[in-house]
């Protein structure tokens, strides 16, 4: 099995309490494949500029990962430069942001990737959401995230590719500004009844809520000493949730339980450094290693 990803590939300059960096690679679509390829096969969808640097480009490949529908246009990457500031690290300070290739891009994908059965929908504008979907031939599950942007600006399309999808993930601010309400728990049920059958709600360090037609439950965070970096960590933990569904194949309680499991532990190992300088490296070792530290920190008495 393989799993599609469309989402943003860029470059991100960071200043956090530990520092700055410049030109690192970021978007969503990057931190989805650094945990969801442990899982299982990874096609990213999304475009580049020509200053893409090729080291990038080069170290994508050499984690596995597909980008055959990676295209290159003419002008400039997608850049997002932020601050997070000590007093809050779980929101960015955007400084600025330049849209370059992804003003005008529509995606292209191979015949096979047509018929993948698993896709993705990372953060992008919904409309280029929608029209990958219009490429898929029979999708056998289809999840999407969102943010704020696009509630703002785009909420009629949003709502529109709600409809189409199976699985919905959003931070719980998103959760709100979407549904007008305050608790979670009624946010989950206004937004299934809006179209995806689960609805997964991630609160930063408080953890994650997940929401489905016959069970909902939900998970702390894992314990982390120090946050090095947030950016990211909600596309890891989509990507690992994504991923770990892909490779089982179901979606009963069972699956999603292990899914959140998984995916709330590689989001721990995204915090800790710079980008995707932690998660690249990891190994499922490392990760079952933590997953049995995490599951002794969640054991009841």
């Amino acid at each position: 099995m393989a799993l599609l990803v469309l989402g943003t590939v860029a470059l991100d300059n960071v200043k956090t309490p530990s520092g700055v960096k410049k030109n690192m690679l970021g978007g969503s679509a990057a931190h989805f494949s650094m945990s969801a390829r442990l899982f299982d096969d990874v096609n990213v969808v999304g475009v580049v500029g020509k200053d893409f640097p090729r080291v990038h480009l080069d170290f994508l490949k050499r984690k596995g990962i597909d980008t055959s529908s990676l295209t290159m246009a003419s002008g400039t990457t997608f850049r997002w430069s932020g601050e997070y500031k000590k007093e809050n690290l779980n929101s960015a300070v955007t400084h600025d942001t330049k849209l370059g290739v992804l003003a005008d891009y529509a995606p292209v994908i191979t015949e096979d990737q047509k018929k993948m059965g698993y896709v993705f929908l990372a953060n992008l504008a919904p409309l280029v959401q929608e029209k990958l979907l219009s490429l898929m031939k029979s999708p056998e599950f289809i999840g999407m995230d969102t943010m704020n942007l696009w509630i703002n600006t785009a909420l009629r399309d949003l709502k529109r590719v709600m409809k189409k999808v199976d699985l919905l993930v959003l931070n719980d601010g998103e959760a709100r500004l979407l549904t007008g309400e305050a608790n979670v728990v009624r946010s989950a049920e206004v937004l299934r009844a809006m179209g995806p059958r689960i609805v997964v709600v991630k609160k930063g360090e408080h953890g994650v809520y997940v929401f489905g037609g016959s069970f909902q439950f939900g998970y702390p965070a894992f314990p982390v000493k120090k946050v090095v970096d947030p950016t990211g960590a909600g596309d890891t933990f989509a990507g690992g949730l994504f991923g770990f569904i892909a490779k089982a194949r179901k979606f009963d309680e069972k699956t999603f339980r292990r899914a959140a499991v998984y995916a709330t532990v590689l989001a721990s190992f995204n915090v800790e450094g710079f980008g995707v300088g932690e998660t690249a490296p990891l190994t499922m070792r490392e990760v079952e290693k933590r997953l049995k530290e995490y599951q002794q920190f969640c054991a009841w008495a």
